[in-house]
């Protein structure tokens, strides 16, 4: 029998005969690397920490004889310089980037540890075993099925993302359910999100978005280039990034964005799409799905929502309304976009922005800038050409040291900005007349650490109104370019305000002014009150109200003036937050003072009542019903109904063609739990006519 030329079978060298990189949610690596939540059949591990994998060979490993190492590629062209090729050996003579040892051997089998370096790329890795033979370098063959994911680690001191607080680790990377905060900083609502991190496909899918940012290998073990290029992937203004802004109203050709339930379903579109934007996205969500990208990365993250948020393109921190000799608001001469103003799209005070922090070590700061960090992917203005903002120091912009990088005097005029009243004068000149410097940043919410309450941060952004702190604070960011109001406006003894209102969608209701007359002489006024539907960004969509009341005061009186606003002048002209916004003006005849006050009423929508039954374990068959009665005098046309919940129910929708007045109905779905915990499953009803409906249910898995 003929043989082929060469050396004969190496049987004296060592020969792998499987590689097991220990990735079941039950094996060590998960378990210690917080990774048992994926869903995944890849092994998911966190860097700067030690991992293990066992190697069986074809016989006992030699340590004095035999030399191999484990090898981990990332990327098309793998180069150690660049930190894309890592070689991983045995012993602690021979070390890399990464080390390795021997935890345990037995037989044929020995179990090495690996720790990756505090700074190593995040993303998929290749695994391969190399041999060391007189013949040349033997390796095991591309296996996929061994691939793992390398992820941030806010658990290990050596990551720039460290957090050194374990409830705060549990919520700003654990939780897959959030709240998102919305309304008025007197009237707060709130709304669940499933952020669903750990879900099939989604950390795929925020891999993939650095991919189509063209993001180079060797920038994705950075995190603060990390966050600065999905803040401006998350929107598709100059990128094709992943949502689509839409703040018109008709959202004709995609998702309205108060009907979005959760991160997946469109973090899943992006990717499945190879990079096509999905339509339609406002603040909260772009703030949503980023909170996802950076807690599925491993990044400590959370949404804020700042109440009167400014948007101060050109850093006077200034917000101006123009009025009249008379004290009436004057519509063609008032720039700024607040409430019933007229919007030009360079300065404007929402209701409330919501934005992200994320959690860092800030190495190219002075030392105290580190901790939570401003990135917000809503398009607003760019920064280095591209939309995008942050990370900015939340300690730097406390501090007024706005100097520092990413986008700190953007931040800052958003929670610092004065609103001033101007009165024009007969010559054309303007003359301050009050400075509202409370009303802008008036309160920064996100969720408290590991239970639904709300935590208010306002104090970690801004000192106290009028304290010493604040006012050296004003002082060096003027130092950089920021100037307030310097008028001095007298203070007049007429006061006027509008307390809050509790309304429902539809009722008729009375908008009170209080007026306080602090002097001893008699006070009368011509007020002009006006009512505007606007929505959250400022933007007025139809006046509703317009009511010119005369006031007489005696002195030292307080007298209410109430105004009727009817459901049927209203209702038909909401938009999808169901805000109106008033503000009442008006001159003291006397004194010549003008009077000012504004508030936003938000009103309430119904609520959708959801209600499970059946054994709550993993794999049993449950129900969940989601039940809405309409309770206008309209029919409600081409309603969605969306559903889902982390761990226990994939997103599902259902449309109905007409739900008539008065009517109710009934959307019963099937789930069986994935896994056991507490968890919550989150609806919402959205259409043309009514927005922002949604109901919830909490629900804990038994195993």
């Amino acid at each position: 029998m003929l043989l082929p030329r060469g050396p004969p079978p190496l049987k004296e060298f060592l020969d792998i005969w499987d590689v097991d990189v220990l990735k079941r949610p039950q094996d060590i690596n998960k378990q210690a690397h917080h990774t048992h939540l994926y869903s995944s059949d890849f092994l998911i591990v966190r860097r700067a920490q030690e991992f293990q994998i066992k190697i069986t060979f074809d016989r006992p490993y030699k340590p004095a004889e035999d030399k191999f190492a484990v090898e981990f590629v990332i990327g098309p062209s793998p180069q150690y310089s660049k930190g894309t090729y890592i070689p991983v050996f045995p012993t602690e003579e021979r070390q890399s980037v990464w080390r390795g040892r021997i935890v345990e051997t037995s037989d044929n089998v020995i179990t090495m540890g690996i720790t990756t370096s505090p700074e190593c790329i995040v993303g998929k890795y290749m695994i391969y075993v190399s041999v060391v033979t007189p013949y040349g370098i033997r390796r095991t063959r591309r296996e996929p099925k061994s691939d793992i994911y390398i992820l941030f680690n806010p658990w290990s001191p050596a990551d720039p993302v460290f957090l050194d607080d374990e409830e705060e680790r549990e919520e700003c990377i654990m939780n897959e359910l959030g709240i998102i905060y919305h309304g008025t900083y007197d009237d707060v609502s709130e709304r669940a999100w499933n952020y669903g991190q750990f879900e099939f496909g989604v950390l795929d899918a925020c891999l993939f978005i650095m991919d189509k940012a063209d993001m180079p290998l060797s920038n994705r073990g950075d995190v603060i280039k990390v966050t600065r290029v999905a803040s401006a992937m998350l929107n598709s203004r100059d990128d094709d990034g992943v949502l689509v802004g839409n703040w018109s109203g008709d959202y004709t050709y995609g998702v309205p964005p108060t009907s979005w339930t959760g991160s997946v379903e469109i973090l899943l579109d992006y990717a499945g799409s190879r990079g096509t934007p999905v339509c339609y996205a406002q603040c909260w969500v772009y703030a949503a799905v980023f909170n996802t990208f950076l807690r599925c990365l491993g990044i400590p993250g959370r949404v804020v929502t700042n109440f009167f948020s400014a948007h101060d393109n050109d850093g006077n921190l200034k917000m101006d309304i123009i009025l009249d000799e008379n004290g009436k608001l004057d519509r063609n001469r008032t720039k700024d976009s607040i409430w019933s103003v007229i919007f030009y799209g360079n300065r404007n005070i929402r209701n409330y922005h919501c934005w992200n922090e994320c959690f860092m070590a800030r190495s190219d700061l002075p030392p105290g800038f580190g901790g939570w960090q401003v990135v917000d992917a809503t398009p607003q203005e760019t920064s280095d050409g591209m939309f995008r903002c942050g990370p900015a120091s939340v300690a730097a912009v406390k501090h007024g040291q706005i100097c520092y990088p990413f986008d700190a005097p953007f931040v800052f005029a958003e929670v610092n900005s004065d609103v001033i009243f101007y009165r024009r004068q007969k010559d054309g000149t303007l003359e301050a007349v009050k400075v509202n410097q409370t009303h802008v940043g008036r309160m920064v919410l996100t969720k408290a650490v590991l239970h639904d309450g709300r935590r208010d941060i306002t104090d970690h952004y801004k000192f106290p109104e009028g304290s010493p702190e604040e006012r050296r604070v004003l002082e060096k960011a003027e130092e950089f370019g920021c100037q307030r109001e310097k008028a001095s406006v007298p203070q007049g003894d007429v006061e006027v305000e509008i307390p809050n209102l509790d309304v429902r969608v539809g009722d008729n209701f009375d908008v009170t002014l209080q007026f306080k007359n602090n002097s001893d002489q008699r006070r009368s006024a011509d007020v002009y009150i006006t009512g505007t539907v606007v929505y959250y960004t400022g933007v007025p969509s139809a006046e509703v109200l317009f009511k010119t009341p005369k006031v007489k005061l005696d002195p030292l009186q307080s007298k209410d003036e109430k105004v009727l606003v009817r459901g049927e002048d209203y209702m038909h002209k909401l938009v999808e937050q169901a805000n109106i916004h008033f503000i009442a003006t008006g001159k003291i005849k006397e004194t010549g003072q003008i009077i000012t006050a504004m508030k936003v009423i938000s009103m309430h929508n119904p609520k959708l009542i959801v209600k499970v039954t059946g054994s709550p374990r993993v794999s049993e068959e449950m129900y969940v019903s989601v039940e809405f009665t309409n309770p206008f005098k309209f029919s409600l046309e081409n309603v969605d109904l969306r559903m889902e919940g982390p761990g226990i129910m994939p997103f599902k929708r259902k449309q109905y063609s007409i739900i008539a007045p008065g009517t109710s109905i009934t959307w019963i779905e099937t789930f069986s739990p994935r896994r056991a915990g507490s968890t919550k499953l989150i609806a919402s009803l959205d259409c043309a006519a009514l927005r922002q409906v949604y109901g919830e249910t909490e629900l804990t898995i038994q195993q």
